[in-house]
């Protein structure tokens, strides 16, 4: 099975510096929302999501290591995405792991693929897809079909 792809994969106790120093400035939002679109911008910035790479990367899927996951830079799966982006919003303080649920889409109809439903106030959730952001899926949006949910 895929880690972290149905079940949220364990968060580290302790992170290696350069992921403390970005949870550091994470602790400084003013509230979730600022929070979480801080973390989305970062790892959109660092990483993408491309269906081939999906496939010819597969072996990939299965790394669970936050240092190697977050030296890497280019494509990641999305269960690895999400994952950096759980343990960021996670360490920050502002969110708890009840805050954060995994949901599931088909890409293209036949590509099984993760995104989150983040709470960030008492209004309700958000939908965040950090690898569909390559694909021109918006903040606020799924990747599902031929790339997005609406």
């Amino acid at each position: 099975m895929i880690p972290n792809f149905f079940s949220k994969y364990p968060l580290p106790k302790k992170l290696p510096k350069a992921i403390q120093e970005t949870v550091n400035d994470l602790k400084k939002s003013k509230n979730k929302e600022e929070c979480l679109k801080k973390a989305y911008n970062l790892l959109t910035k660092k990483y993408k999501g491309y269906k081939i790479l999906t496939y010819l990367k597969f072996h990939q899927a299965f790394t669970t290591n936050i240092n190697i996951l977050w030296l890497r830079s280019g494509f990641l799966h999305c269960n690895q995405m999400n994952y950096l982006l759980r343990l960021l919003l996670v360490k920050s303080g502002l969110f708890t792991e009840e805050d954060i649920i995994h949901k599931y889409s088909f890409v293209y109809y036949t590509s099984p693929h993760q995104y989150l439903k983040i709470n960030i106030s008492s209004n309700g959730y958000v939908n965040v897809d950090v690898w569909g952001e390559a694909n021109n899926v918006k903040f606020g949006d799924y990747a599902s079909g031929f790339f997005r949910s609406k």
